[in-house]
């Protein structure tokens, strides 16, 4: 099949986020389809973004075809960024006739976080009679409300339940990375049986050979290792959002010696915790920096056990999909999982223990479980984990299952 992907921020390997659109494309590629990207030239997410001198510039990247816009740079989620969304959508919405004629696209997949580019996927989808998708990353404009605290009549927010509202009736497909999304999209127009979720997964061959440690890093754990601790890992962002000062209080409060958390990154919430830490005594909890993608694997293998947790959070009712926890079931490593949601992969899968979140007494119980846990069981718990990662979440078999969703 012709596949045109519609997404304002994709990137790649060598620009940066976001990894998803490239990911899906490689493997459609491997697949015998032809693919083409559309993106803006400028994106947040990415390190590097690409130079172009005019809309409609093209280059190859491992066998895709990415297309660049000129859409403009922008600071925050001010004015400037909402320019750039409409900049984008329209060279697309006005030259839809141009690019079916050209493009021949059998399939077109509006993608980007927000939903206003289903106007020129449909339009698009409807000159070239193709069948037209769109596929959800995040619950926009209902995050935007309950999160963002914009309220229902907000311009913005009401453009955006109108992009939502016009993907759900006027699609083929609706594609979501959230598996507890349909009702929601049901009540806005959309047939049961146009929803398909597609989650995100892991990259097997960045597991099959991946980088060294920062020395930093590798001496510590290796040190810890050596004296016979259990240790407990978070990786990721360092915010509120995770629940990192449960974890904290919870090896404080457990008390055992042999236990050591190893928090990984960088983020808001760093100084806090580092300051909460100190009250744990030596040996407790440890810091260290944020390290690079390929590295996560090398260094997962040389812990006892993973933290993923996350705040309560209403948005939740939709499903999660968090790319720390692919990796984490990936490691081969238990998992002590503190979410409130109701897809739970740990339960589901049998991959760690799973306790209340947002709940220091429970996440006690839940480690001091794992501490005492026989290593034959530990090594059970990873590797049902990973091998749920390797049936249903890598990127190969994610690929073809948005290509039979489409079908």
């Amino acid at each position: 099949m012709n596949i045109l992907l519609l997404n304002h921020y994709a990137g790649s390997t060598a620009m940066g986020m976001e990894f998803r659109p490239y990911y899906l494309a490689r493997e459609w590629v491997k697949m015998g389809h032809d693919v083409r990207i559309v993106g803006g030239d400028f994106s947040h997410l990415r390190i590097k973004n690409p130079k172009i001198k005019k809309d409609f510039t093209t280059q190859h990247i491992d066998g895709i075809k990415y297309t660049w816009l000129k859409t403009g740079e922008y600071e925050g989620n001010g004015v400037k960024r909402a320019l750039s969304m409409l900049r984008y959508v329209s060279k697309l919405y006005f030259n839809a006739e141009r690019i079916a004629r050209a493009w021949k696209p059998d399939v077109v997949i509006g993608s980007s976080t927000y939903p206003l580019d289903t106007y020129a996927a449909q339009k698009i989808a409807k000159c070239a009679k193709a069948t037209c998708v769109h596929e959800v990353h995040d619950m926009w404009p209902i995050t935007l409300i309950e999160l963002g605290g914009m309220k229902k009549t907000h311009p913005f927010v009401v453009m955006m339940q109108f992009a939502e509202n016009s993907f759900c009736k006027h699609t083929d497909r609706v594609v979501s990375l959230l598996p507890c999304a349909k009702d929601y999209f049901v009540k806005h127009g959309m047939k049961p049986d146009h929803f398909r979720c597609v989650m995100n997964g892991v990259v097997k061959s960045e597991w099959d050979d991946p980088q060294p440690l920062p020395e930093e890093h590798e001496k510590l754990l290796d040190e810890l290792r050596a004296k016979g601790k259990f240790i407990v890992c978070f990786f990721g962002s360092i915010t509120d959002s995770y629940c990192i000062d449960y974890l904290i209080d919870a090896v404080k409060k457990l008390g055992n010696k042999n236990v050591a958390a190893v928090i990984v990154g960088d983020g808001t919430s760093l100084a806090k915790l580092k300051k909460q830490a100190a009250s744990c005594g030596p040996d407790s909890v440890y810091f260290l920096p944020k390290i690079p993608k390929l590295a996560i694997p090398t260094m997962l293998s040389k812990t006892d056990c993973l933290y993923v947790g996350a705040k309560k959070n209403d948005m939740f009712r939709f499903g999660i999909c968090m790319n720390k926890l692919f990796d984490s079931m990936m490691s081969g490593k238990p998992i002590l999982y503190a979410v409130d949601a109701p897809n739970n992969f740990i339960t589901d899968y049998d991959c760690g223990v799973s306790v209340e979140a947002e709940d220091t007494d429970a996440l006690v119980k839940g480690l001091d479980r794992l501490v005492k846990m026989p290593l034959s069981e530990r090594n059970r718990l990873g590797a049902n984990g990973r091998k749920a990662v390797l049936e249903n979440f890598t990127y190969e078999a994610l690929a073809k299952q948005f290509i039979d969703a489409v079908k």
